[in-house]
């Protein structure tokens, strides 16, 4: 079956999940810069959910701003029965769509049996997302390796994907590097093996009528653009990171829509409304704070900024007004 035009749209460009780095703080710095870059949570675990709402506190694990949307909760698990449990509590929660995490190699994933070592059990991967999909009515998608240990050839893949097509899945979100179970740390395996670009490339020339989205060492958004002409969707992941600046031209470059803001400084103001409004609920602005560090990368004044921001915030930890204090700083770096 034909994927919808507007899936679609949407999956042309996200930022991916990443643990300790998408919280809700971190997607709604990114959404101030691009209101359509598909936005991914940190992978949770069904186990976590269903223990959560056992204990009556799921909105720690689940809960989220309405303008962070459009959304994806990314889950983490092997069993089908806790995945479609778990799906329907999270699809009850707003989430646009769900995704199956199976490209993870840390070792704590694979003590839990799911991520990238459920590469090497297809049917089980199938049998997972049919349970997901029947548990809800929202989109259900998976991200993958181009392949795991020895099962690293083109056709291993394919073998995985047609396995899931099977079952009826039409959106692969696929890390073009093959992932080492053992031997590499999760560091590693995002940059030791090598990208194969290429292999996502076949896979959508060969399934055309799938959604493919390609990840792994996209930096530009001239880079993402080059890789539209291959697949339908580009997932970019740690250069949002350490250069978030990158997301302020996404609107433009990949939607053909306006960017909410010009420049950098701009957004000072408003970051600062949403840190005073965490200390009004009783938290750190540093939850937010840790998340900006690179807005001004490679930016004059940038290093000094970064410090000012980073040694204020451990004194004056609730200042309402550091952020608007740090403009003038660059703004000395800029008319000197």
């Amino acid at each position: 079956m034909p994927v919808a035009a507007e899936l679609k749209e949407r999956h042309r460009l996200s930022v991916a999940p990443m643990m300790d780095v998408t919280d809700r703080h971190c997607r709604h710095f990114y959404r101030l810069m691009s209101k359509r870059a598909l936005l991914y949570t940190e992978m949770v675990v069904d186990h976590t959910i269903l223990h959560a709402h056992k204990e009556g506190r799921l909105d720690k694990y689940l809960s989220f701003d309405d303008s962070e949307k459009p959304l994806v909760l990314q889950l983490g698990g092997s069993d089908p029965c806790r995945l479609a449990e778990a799906a329907r509590i999270a699809e009850s929660y707003g989430y646009d769509e769900l995704n199956l995490n199976v490209g993870c190699p840390s070792d704590r994933v694979q003590s839990g049996l799911f991520g990238a070592c459920l590469m090497k059990e297809p049917e089980r991967v199938a049998e997972c997302l049919n349970a997901m999909r029947n548990a809800v009515s929202i989109p259900v998608s998976v991200k993958h390796r181009i392949g795991v240990d020895e099962l690293d050839s083109y056709e291993n893949m394919l073998h995985f994907v047609k396995t899931l097509e099977a079952s009826g899945t039409t959106n692969f979100i696929v890390h073009a590097r093959k992932a080492w179970l053992n031997g590499l740390s999760p560091a590693e395996n995002r940059t030791v093996p090598l990208i194969r670009w290429e292999d996502v490339h076949r896979l959508k020339k060969e399934l055309p009528h799938l959604l493919i989205e390609v990840n792994g060492e996209i930096r530009t958004l001239n880079q993402a653009k080059e890789q539209l002409h291959s697949v339908d969707g580009v997932m970019m992941g740690r250069i949002c990171r350490d250069e978030p600046w990158v997301l302020a031209r996404v609107d433009s470059e990949i939607y053909h829509q306006p960017d909410p803001f010009s420049d950098p400084l701009e957004l000072l103001e408003p970051l600062q409304e949403y840190a005073n409004r965490l200390t009004q609920s009783g938290n750190r602005p540093h939850a937010l704070f840790r998340h900006i560090m690179g807005l001004f990368h490679k930016r004059a004044g940038a290093r000094l900024w970064r410090r000012f921001v980073s040694e204020t915030s451990n004194k004056e930890p609730y200042a309402t007004d550091l952020l608007i204090r740090s403009k003038e700083i660059l703004n000395q770096t800029r008319n000197g």
